[in-house]
């Protein structure tokens, strides 16, 4: 998996170990850490794309992230494809989660599904927040789950 940081530089060293090395380097700067993963695909003809993002938030401080993009050709109904990127969520999250309990830094899943019925990503939702919550993680789901929503989105082109 190719991760990169916000400004566009390659992480080069392996995802866990960049991720210890940011939570040290903040929590030795003095800040609060609170870590949101999320999510987001878009259809492009024949191709999904999925952007994953870990947003790593500083108690008042504002925050930063590391990205990572993946394309595929195979085909999903929208309730496979709100699967797949909580399920996409969740990998990320249970690779890293002995990091946040180590460090004592609160993570939340956040879901690109919307709370509200009348949307199609709805029918997706009970499976989603089952998953995630079945997992041990904290869910969030539209409106609040900006990681997916606000940040993921703005990077699936």
């Amino acid at each position: 998996m190719h991760w990169r940081k916000f400004n566009g530089d390659p992480i080069e060293i392996p995802l866990i170990q960049e991720v210890e090395h940011a939570i040290r380097r903040e929590t030795e700067m003095g800040y609060r850490l609170k870590v949101c993963i999320g999510t987001d695909s878009q259809v492009k003809g024949q191709e999904t794309e999925f952007a994953t993002v870990i947003v790593f938030l500083r108690e008042g401080r504002g925050g930063f992230m590391f990205i990572h993009n993946e394309k595929t050709r195979q085909q999903f109904t929208i309730k496979e494809r709100m699967l797949m990127e909580v399920a996409k969520s969740i990998e990320i999250a249970y690779d890293l989660c002995h990091l946040f309990t180590r460090y004592d830094v609160d993570m939340e899943v956040h879901a690109d599904i919307n709370t509200n019925p009348h949307f199609k990503s709805n029918n997706a939702l009970k499976e989603a927040m089952g998953y995630i919550l079945g997992m041990g993680f904290a869910f969030k789901a539209k409106p609040e789950a900006f990681a997916s929503s606000c940040c993921a989105d703005k990077f699936v082109n």
